[in-house]
């Protein structure tokens, strides 16, 4: 989810996406829980705009309109608010791809439906999208294995990509002279850099932005004969 591919792969896996570290998580919905849930979003908004780095836990804590000492009886740091933004993410897009593969269909229709569920994350993670473009580098510079995460997930959503573009070319409906992975870190690229461009209420929202982008990947924008041409 890079903005540019400045790590190397680390190699796929399937495992679930887990955080480390504590999380003071309320027990059951209530009062307590929802005032969490509204913290997150907050700082969620904050780690956004100014960046993870540079937002401090004051800053969060005058946001909510409550003492510091108030926001570590929910969190127990920085950190752990960030990783239940990113993680919530993380879930929500894993999980449905996960749905979206299991799905009957051919693997043109299994891509289209994956590209619908990138861009339909834009507006509900917006904050979220925005902190891993923007701070991807700086958590996993951070000492320990605590984002490593967000690795595990990168690899686990490539690996489905890429497994589903080989798919197609076997099966003879994408184009067997393209890269699959070059293809596929092109395709998340677009999806995620639209979240610094896109907003909401405008000419297209987020299902027409998919269906143009899916039209522009399986159609191209050239008419008449398809040429090639390299430099």
């Amino acid at each position: 989810m890079e903005d540019v591919n400045t790590r190397k792969n680390s190699g796929a896996t399937a495992t679930p996406v887990k955080r480390q570290g504590t999380t003071k998580r309320a027990a059951s919905s209530g009062p307590a829980s929802e005032r969490r849930d509204h913290l997150v979003k907050l700082a969620a908004e904050l780690f956004a705009r100014k960046g993870f780095q540079a937002t401090t836990v004051r800053e969060i804590a005058e946001e909510a309109g409550i003492l510091s000492g108030s926001l570590y009886h929910h969190f127990d740091s920085k950190e752990t608010i960030v990783d239940e933004v990113l993680t919530t993410f993380l879930d929500d897009l894993v999980g449905r791809y996960r749905v979206a593969l299991e799905q009957d269909g051919d693997p043109r229709t299994i891509l289209s439906e994956m590209v619908r569920i990138g861009f339909s994350t834009l507006e509900p993670h917006r904050a979220a999208i925005t902190v891993m473009q923007n701070d991807w580098s700086y958590l996993r510079s951070l000492p320990g294995d605590r984002f490593d995460y967000l690795v595990r997930a990168e690899d686990e959503v490539e690996r489905m990509w890429v497994e589903q573009i080989k798919l197609g070319q076997a099966a003879g409906q994408l184009r067997a002279d393209v890269d699959p992975k070059l293809t596929y870190r092109m395709i998340r690229d677009t999806i995620w850099v639209a979240v610094r461009w896109f907003r909401p209420g405008g000419r297209l929202n987020t299902a027409g932005l998919a269906e143009h982008y899916i039209t522009v990947l399986f159609d191209g924008v050239a008419t008449g004969e398809r040429s090639s041409h390299r430099g």
